[in-house]
């Protein structure tokens, strides 16, 4: 990509329609519209750096089919969360610019990021439930409910909620408060795969089967520790 564009940059073309690109892009009357336009790009850009290397491995590894199919699904899941981040950014950083400009003042409220939010969150991902948009909410929502357990904790001078005031418990929470998140939540995955693994998520239940129940048979020595059968 960089070769690509210095090639660009190189062209008598570019030079020429440079500055005028550059007036637009520097000048303060397009700064929101812009600001959409970056969302869009930022988006697109960091769904394709996270989700094409996570199907690379997990489609061949775990997928059956072709080599042309295996490429096909992981241009497809790339694709498909580039396009949804992209799209995300453009709604919430649009309604959050909406919200703004209709305030009195021209202000943000306390809960327009909450709103703008709720908005992409529908469009995007709650109308569609596929093995992509799952994972992203799952991500979003372990990363929301450890911000929430902490803010419990935090005391209320530093914004937190402060249901514990006294600071030696609130050290002993800390201190152990993840051992025992982490505990329980494998006890709970292990306990929920193994009972009803037809509600484990597709991805995480492929890994499990493959570590915890195809490890419990094999026939020779070759699918005991070179490969599976």
């Amino acid at each position: 990509m960089d070769a690509l564009w210095k090639s660009i940059e190189s062209t008598d073309l570019w030079k020429h329609v440079e500055p005028q690109i550059e007036k637009v892009v520097l000048d303060p009357n397009y700064h929101d519209v812009l600001t959409l336009v970056k969302g869009i790009r930022s988006g697109m850009v960091y769904g394709a750096k996270v989700r094409f290397p996570h199907a690379l491995v997990m489609i061949f590894l775990f997928r059956s089919g072709t080599f042309r199919q295996k490429i096909t699904l992981v241009y497809k899941a790339t694709r498909q969360h580039a396009l949804n981040l992209g799209r995300f950014a453009l709604i919430y950083k649009g309604t959050m610019l909406l919200l703004r400009r209709t305030s009195p003042g021209g202000k943000e409220n306390t809960f327009d990021s909450f709103l703008a939010g709720l908005a992409g969150g529908y469009y995007v991902f709650g109308r569609r439930q596929n093995s992509v948009n799952q994972q992203i909410v799952i991500y979003v929502f372990a990363r929301v409910m450890l911000a929430l357990a902490k803010l419990t904790i935090k005391p209320r001078e530093e914004g937190g909620m402060g249901l514990i005031q006294d600071e030696k418990l609130r050290e002993k929470v800390r201190e152990h408060a993840w051992a025992w998140f982490a505990s329980l939540s494998w006890a709970a995955v292990m306990c929920v795969f193994r009972w009803h693994p037809e509600t484990v998520q597709s991805s995480l239940r492929s890994s499990m089967q493959y570590i915890y129940v195809n490890s419990d048979t094999w026939d020779s020595f070759r699918n005991f520790l070179i490969h599976d059968k």
